[in-house]
């Protein structure tokens, strides 16, 4: 597991998009680390809108990875392999499910703008009304 400090200064690589530490949240015994980022909706819009997303995951799934300097998801201790080449793509136009760095996520709307990751297997505690207020985001 990656101490405070790495957690704090190095960032989380996922869906292609460096992610940034905010804060530890206890939920029923395991530590939950909780990311977030901002980022510019289409920019060929007229007015494009400020998206906020957030990504949750147990602390214990994260690596250091001393190559890349930055964190990686790691759900069994073991880093999943190098993943294929790619490019972002805009939070409104990625699927609700998906699978990123061998783990199966699940993507929900929690307001104008904003929008909440979280492992499949915690989509039922963690991508409801209760939960997203538990995580301090309704």
């Amino acid at each position: 597991m990656v101490d405070d400090a790495d957690l704090e200064m190095n960032v989380l690589e996922f869906n292609r998009k460096s992610f940034s530490f905010d804060r530890l949240v206890d939920w029923d015994g395991t530590e939950l680390a909780v990311y977030h980022r901002t980022e510019t909706e289409s920019e060929s819009q007229f007015r494009p809108k400020i998206l906020r997303l957030t990504l949750v995951l147990p602390r214990s799934w994260l690596l250091l990875d001393l190559t890349g300097e930055g964190l990686v998801i790691a759900r069994d201790g073991v880093v999943s392999a190098p993943r294929p080449p790619g490019t972002a793509v805009e939070a409104a136009a990625e699927s609700t499910r998906f699978d990123e760095q061998g783990v199966g996520w699940r993507r929900l709307a929690v307001s104008a703008g904003g929008f909440l990751y979280a492992p499949e297997e915690w989509g039922e505690r963690l991508l409801t009304p209760s939960g997203v207020v538990r995580l301090g985001l309704g």
